[in-house]
């Protein structure tokens, strides 16, 4: 088993877990059961996804394709907005 993505979070994790399935990746989460321990405490890290070794070039693929990690894009600037039409009183 290769990791090939570690988890910010649970949620993080089953993300990424539910594509690399979707690919038919077989997917294995350790230390899943350690986040009840945690309780609040921020512990990075602490998930992590593996694949099977030989499924692990693809999985790899799959993951740097969800773009987790990446900055947003930056937004386009909003079109220049006319001002206001003053009503009379």
């Amino acid at each position: 088993m290769r990791v090939v993505y570690e988890a910010a979070h649970l949620i993080d994790a089953h993300l990424v877990r539910h594509a690399l399935e979707d690919a038919g990746i077989p997917v294995f989460l350790r230390g899943e059961a350690l986040v009840g321990g945690m309780g609040e405490l921020p512990l990075f890290g602490a998930v992590q996804v593996c694949v099977p070794d030989p499924a692990w070039p693809q999985a790899d693929e799959v993951v740097q394709a969800l773009g987790l990690g990446d900055p947003p894009a930056e937004p386009e600037p909003p079109a220049a907005l006319s001002p206001p039409a003053w009503l009379p009183a």
